[in-house]
């Protein structure tokens, strides 16, 4: 997963994580530098006729503005202007966005969309896409209103890059540090005085993440303070005044808004249907999808049958081989495999040195196979913060695409402390040591890790900005069957890979029944459990995470379906050469897969 902060109503992808208070963790060792890429993506530096001049400068007001209003995000994307600032959440925030809003299109609507060249025509339609999504925010989502989490990870967002990322020296960013927690109480004023009738389920994670804030704040943030003997007592004066802040605002989610959390978690079936919408920025009924779900989830297990049979006589080597004749048959023999897989699994105290190992492995794979340009900026791995845990088990957090000093964090979770012993069996059965090494693919080498690399170097305000998420996604799914392919890992990261893709069927199957639908805990689980050979923890975790979120958990599955279809289009093209294709591919940013299409082959734009 590639994380998405707690923004403003321009939703956006972007890139966060912590280890503030961690000792630093050995890097990665780089590959070659990065040469100049030699597919030119579109002709940004080249004089521009008169309505591409008009759309170049609209682009850029509306993303210094939007960046303005939300500091938060500006300093995750790499322009730190407004560093020291949080977002307003008060009685002028919905006017201002609206105002911004029409303002944009009333200058859009003097465009004409034919007059440009591509990538502007493709980078305005990405524009209104944001804009319709934002409206749809403002009108029908409500974060700020709905949902505590929204603050909590704002919190963190906030608080993190400017510890966590060396894009300036460290005294200039403690004194952003110290503006930040000087004005946290005003904020949490705001979101205490905002929210009303949230979901159970988000008060309770708020709660949790609240808690790690708090540590952040009281345990970790102090050592940095020690670093600027000059600043200390301003840092710590202010750093009192945001714990008492967040200390008060878990006892107001706790004793106030939890007994007051009757919201449905649910979106409804026609606002989910507009929000996937716009978060696949293409029109596909959201029916049609599911049942696309539903007929890989069944050919993905036809494909587990053929590895597990392969990987038999490893695994049992003293068995006879099955000869599966009925779908129960195939199922029971599927799980065996899967179940003597998970016998071979890291623990708490040793995942994160594993997760560090399998990238190092990875990348020396993708570089010995020749298999996509590498990328130069280093990468660390690090355990995830206390507070970020809950959602998903790892994220990839890169630099923003402004930032001038690019680095990556690939964060993995060890379990919560509070967990059982059971349950921390579960969740290591689930990320055993195949499937780990799939999970490092997906976030790290070739995944997130290294397409955000190459995406950095697209010089467009808007993509930049509103990146696709399942051209993000669907590419870090196509990176785990690409590896698969060319046999990292054998048989058994094979076998993991195909599990994976049962899950991204799963989650768009779910995303659905829950959101358009009346999905049950039971019915969720037994899909996840029973179709897709998941351990209880993980679909629990994912269970949560359907309710806090909606949308998301299908641009998996969209984003690797459409980039199979592209693949196999580009194969069947004689001369096709795998590195150029990918290097290609990866040239365009992170444009909607709608649009790779005429960026690839030249097909009319959509």
């Amino acid at each position: 997963m590639r994380t998405t902060a707690a923004l403003l109503l321009l939703t956006s992808v972007s890139l966060l994580c912590s280890c503030a208070g961690q000792p630093p963790e050995p890097r990665i060792p780089p590959p070659p530098a990065m040469p100049a890429p030699t597919v030119a993506p579109d002709d940004f530096a080249s004089p521009a006729p008169s309505q591409d001049a008009a759309f170049d400068a609209l682009a850029a007001g509306f993303v210094d503005q939007y960046l303005e209003l939300d500091p938060v995000q500006a300093t995750e994307l790499g322009d730190h202007r407004f560093d020291g600032r949080w977002p307003s959440f008060g009685a002028d925030m919905v006017p201002t966005h609206r105002q911004l809003i029409a303002a944009t299109r009333e200058k859009l609507a003097s465009i004409d969309p034919s007059a440009l060249r591509d990538a502007a025509r493709i980078d305005r339609a990405i524009l209104v896409n944001r804009l319709e999504l934002a409206t749809f925010d403002l009108d029908t989502a409500q974060p700020w209103v709905r949902d505590p989490v929204f603050y909590t990870g704002l919190i963190g967002d906030g608080l993190d890059p400017l510890v966590t990322r060396d894009f300036a020296p460290h005294a200039e960013r403690m004194e952003s540090l110290r503006q930040r927690l000087e004005a946290l109480p005003a904020l949490i004023a705001q979101a205490k005085a905002n929210l009303q009738h949230p979901s159970k389920v988000a008060t309770q994670t708020a709660i949790d993440q609240n808690n790690g804030l708090v540590d952040l704040v009281s345990e970790s943030l102090p050592a940095e303070f020690d670093k600027e003997p000059t600043q200390k007592a301003a840092l710590a004066a202010a750093a009192a005044k945001a714990l008492a802040a967040l200390r008060d605002f878990g006892t107001f989610l706790h004793k106030d808004l939890l007994e007051r959390s009757d919201g449905d978690f649910r979106l409804g079936r026609e606002a989910f249907h507009k929000k996937v919408g716009y978060y696949l920025e293409a029109e596909i009924p959201p029916d049609q999808l599911y049942a696309s779900a539903v007929e890989l989830l069944d050919q993905t297990l036809g494909e587990m049958t053929s590895t597990a049979l392969e990987l038999w006589p490893e695994l049992f080597p003293k068995a006879p081989k099955p000869a599966p004749k009925t779908e129960a048959d195939r199922r029971e023999l599927i799980r065996k495999v899967l179940d003597q897989l998970a016998q071979d699994r890291p623990s708490n105290a040793t995942i994160v040195a594993e997760a560090r190992k399998l990238t190092e492995d990875a990348t020396a794979f993708v570089r010995d196979h020749n298999l996509v340009e590498l990328p130069n900026e280093p990468l660390r791995v690090i355990e995830m913060p206390e507070y970020r845990r809950g959602v998903a088990v790892a994220y990839c957090d890169s630099s923003g695409p402004l930032e001038k000093k690019r680095e990556t964090f690939f964060a993995i979770s060890p379990t919560p402390k509070d967990w059982t012993a059971k349950r921390v069996l579960s969740f290591y059965r689930e990320y055993n040591r195949s499937m780990l090494a799939d999970l490092t693919v997906h976030e790290a080498m070739p995944g997130h890790y290294l397409q955000i690399a190459h995406e950095a170097r697209f010089k467009s305000p808007i993509r930049s900005v509103f990146e696709s998420g399942p051209f993000v996604e669907g590419w870090a799914v196509y990176a785990e069957w690409l590896m698969a392919k060319h046999g990292f890992g054998g048989p058994r990261v094979r076998m993991e890979r195909l599990k994976m893709v049962l899950r991204l069927c799963a989650n768009a199957m779910i995303d659905h029944d829950v959101h358009a639908g009346h999905m049950s805990r039971e019915a969720a689980m037994k899909l996840m459990m029973d179709q897709a050979f998941q351990e209880e923890g993980e679909a629990a975790g994912k269970w949560k995470r359907a309710q806090l979120t909606s949308a998301q958990l299908t641009t998996y599955f969209y984003g690797f379906h459409e980039m199979m279809k592209l693949r196999e289009r580009a194969e069947a093209l004689p001369g096709f050469n795998e590195r150029a294709y990918h290097d290609k591919l990866l040239s365009f940013g992170a444009p909607p897969p709608k649009y790779l299409a005429h960026l690839m082959f030249g097909d009319p734009l959509p």
